[in-house]
């Protein structure tokens, strides 16, 4: 009989009794141990397949100017003379050239969006991917963004200001009866291609 609820006592002692080392199964927990992050876990993007928000704002402005002025002038003079007197005269050329230029442009992008990381450097860097477009009273409106970014310039909030990117590349394009309407025209454009204007 002692023998008897040794071994009852035995089986349940093994029962609970946890499993053998390396013996571990993902599948038994809730929690996967490669995506897991805790509750007090950085959040900022730090691995390929995060989600960070661009903030755009760049701001471009350039101007050239020029100023040419050149004065050039020649004067001959002769004189001759004979018994009867003496006869002299002049010969002058005189020019004048003034010439002024100026050139500016500006350019403002505003505008938030948001990206993945599609690579990360061995050095750190995140490189970052992303596109967005609307429709605004028919016409589309993309932007297109790519760079690189390090860890450090992304804040608490996830996200990164446009001029903190390396490389970047911003596109903002449209296409509509806007963009069309600046477009230059069909014959204005192969009489540009001829060299005529």
């Amino acid at each position: 009989m002692n023998t008897e609820r040794l071994l009852l006592v035995g089986a349940l002692l093994m029962l609970g009794l946890p499993r053998a080392a390396g013996a571990y199964d993902v599948s038994d927990s809730l929690i996967n141990p490669a995506t897991y992050r805790g509750l007090t876990a950085d959040r900022r993007a730090h691995r390929v397949g995060d989600a960070l928000t661009v903030l755009v704002l760049q701001a471009s402005s350039a101007s050239a100017s020029a100023n040419t002025d050149a004065n050039n002038s020649v004067q001959l003079s002769a004189t001759a003379q004979n018994r009867h007197g003496d006869y002299g005269g002049t010969l002058g050329f005189s020019g004048s050239d003034a010439g002024l230029g100026q050139t500016s442009r500006s350019g403002l992008v505003q505008a938030q969006l948001s990206v993945r990381v599609v690579q990360v450097a061995p050095d750190g860097m995140l490189e970052i991917r992303g596109s967005q477009s609307m429709v605004v009273n028919g016409e589309t409106q993309s932007i297109q963004l790519s760079g690189w970014v390090r860890p450090e310039d992304v804040s608490a909030a996830n996200a990164v200001i446009s001029s903190r990117i390396s490389d970047a590349r911003i596109e903002f394009t449209g296409r509509g009866d806007i963009s069309e309407a600046q477009r230059r025209g069909l014959l204005y454009r192969f009489a540009k291609w001829l060299g005529l204007i």
